[in-house]
């Protein structure tokens, strides 16, 4: 979803050839008032603001961007931006989150991989040495043994997955 904040009359209009445009409903608030209610009520991907706004009403301004959340804030001057403009400047910022998204997603799980590689070769050597211990019973062993294939598997699996 889109949040639109503007006092223009043209907002609802705007609200429209940004539906039409990015296939997401798109809300209007004509002060940041609103725009913290509707920030507190749903969860949106980008927030289009009227810089008018953010100019004439300070205090105001930083209590809705307390509220964004993860919204992508998008800055727009409605007075001399024409909504195909408006337009432009949401998709624009739209991908940039996309690709954001997914630049964080591949970090973390990159990390996450890198993190169990780490503890499958620990078990992996610990297998190792316990079994080449001659004071280890047979029937423990075994088990060592099961653990020892079973990293082994997790690290191949690990390895064709990246």
């Amino acid at each position: 979803m889109i949040l639109l904040i503007t006092p223009s009359a043209r907002g609802p209009e705007c609200a429209q050839a940004l539906l039409a445009s990015t296939n997401l409903p798109t809300h209007v608030a004509s002060t940041l008032q609103t725009a913290v209610g509707k920030l507190r009520q749903q969860e949106y991907a980008a927030v289009v603001i009227d810089q008018f706004l953010m100019e004439a009403e300070p205090d105001e301004s930083e209590q809705m961007l307390q509220h964004l959340g993860t919204a992508f804030p998008v800055y727009v001057n409605c007075a001399i931006s024409g909504i195909d403009r408006v337009v432009r400047e949401v998709r624009s910022a739209l991908s940039r989150r996309q690709r954001e998204e997914q630049i964080a997603r591949s970090s973390a799980t990159l990390a996450i991989w890198s993190e169990l590689k780490e503890s499958i070769t620990a078990i992996l050597l610990s297998c190792d040495l316990v079994l080449t211990s001659k004071e280890v019973p047979a029937p423990a062993a075994d088990k060592i043994q099961l653990i020892h294939d079973l990293a082994t598997q997790m690290r191949s699996k690990l390895a064709s997955s990246e």
